[in-house]
């Protein structure tokens, strides 16, 4: 059996300037932290005397005799994609639920890839991990997706990455302990309980970046410049009024980005101190992250007792194998 721990990830600032629409013309960046919320995923040889081939455990349980057959989207496309011959049983398990904006299907692929690979005997190095994972997504899912949650993932960490011209991809390591640590505290990450499809959001948006959009994504690109300096040099309160700027210009980018419920919540939490936050992923529901002291989120959270406040800190590891004992069984 092989298992995989893959981290889920918070963007901050920068977000629709990693789509390779937007940078392959005009460069981008992007300012996120993985966090200490994972994603499993197990995968083991079947036993020759299963008649199934394959066992997928997800949401649903598949037993099919052929890869066509399974119905999980990125199990089928990675298997055919790495030409995995062999039965496989895999298993998934996620500390946060799918679809909420915490780049879980981007870590999900990460995590299977990683384990794939391990099958076929062949190590990746942590950027061979992120550019086949988003060539993956990109161009054999045909998903419309970023390139910063597979980046995030197999890097791990609290990063300023670029996005260059040339497709490149360079991750720089925030390293201000001090204020990420005051950052870290005064975060709060809420669950809205609302689930979406981040690239049918995306869809909405991504394909007018370079044209009516283009003035939006600049300022987006400014906010990483001025999370960064803030997080270096600056008082960390000043990073929380920057969300709140940023998920203003966000908002602008489409309609489907926000609605009243988050809208109420996030207007309410500023009522009760909160500085500023950000609606995380593509939108339309999943997380929301607020700057919000702890000695401010008693009242709230009683007010709006239906919500779900998820406790996380900052971590600085990737995607990584945490068990390796592969045998085939004897048919």
């Amino acid at each position: 059996m092989i298992i995989t721990k893959t981290p889920y990830r918070i963007s901050f600032f920068g977000g629709g300037s990693d789509y390779p629409s937007w940078y392959k013309k005009n460069g981008g960046a992007v300012l996120s932290s993985t966090i200490d919320k994972h994603i499993y995923i197990t995968c083991r040889f079947s036993p020759g005397y299963f008649k199934q081939k394959y066992r997928i455990v997800w949401r649903k349980i598949e037993n099919v005799k052929k890869i066509n057959e399974i119905n999980h989207k990125a199990v089928r496309y990675l298997l055919k994609h790495l030409n995995i011959k062999e039965g496989l049983e895999i298993h998934y398990y996620g500390d946060l639920p799918a679809r909420s904006g915490m780049g879980s299907s981007s870590s999900f692929t990460v995590g299977l890839m990683q384990a794939l690979y391990k099958i076929k005997n062949i190590k990746l190095t942590r950027a061979e991990l992120a550019k086949n994972s988003i060539n993956f997504e990109q161009n054999i899912m045909r998903e419309v997706v970023g390139s910063q949650d597979q980046t995030s993932a197999s890097y791990g960490g609290f990063n300023k990455i670029l996005f260059n011209k040339n497709n490149s991809i360079n991750v720089k390591r925030v390293s201000s302990k001090k204020n990420i640590k005051k950052l870290n505290e005064n975060l709060v990450l809420i669950y809205t309980g609302i689930n979406r499809t981040a690239h049918k959001i995306a869809n909405q948006y991504v394909s007018k970046l370079t044209t009516i959009k283009k003035e939006h994504i600049s300022k987006i690109l400014n906010y990483v410049k001025e999370g960064e300096r803030i997080l270096k040099y600056g008082n960390i309160d000043d990073f929380g009024r920057l969300l709140n700027d940023a998920w203003m210009e966000k908002k602008a980018l489409s309609s489907l980005i926000t609605n009243s419920k988050i809208n109420d919540i996030y207007d309410d939490a500023i009522r009760f101190g909160a500085l500023g936050g950000k609606l995380l992923g593509a939108g339309g529901g999943g997380f929301l992250l607020m700057y919000m002291r702890q000695d401010q989120r008693k009242k709230f959270f009683k007010k709006n007792y239906k919500l779900i406040n998820i406790p996380f800190k900052f971590t600085s590891a990737g995607s990584e194998i945490i068990f390796d004992q592969l045998k085939k069984d004897k048919k």
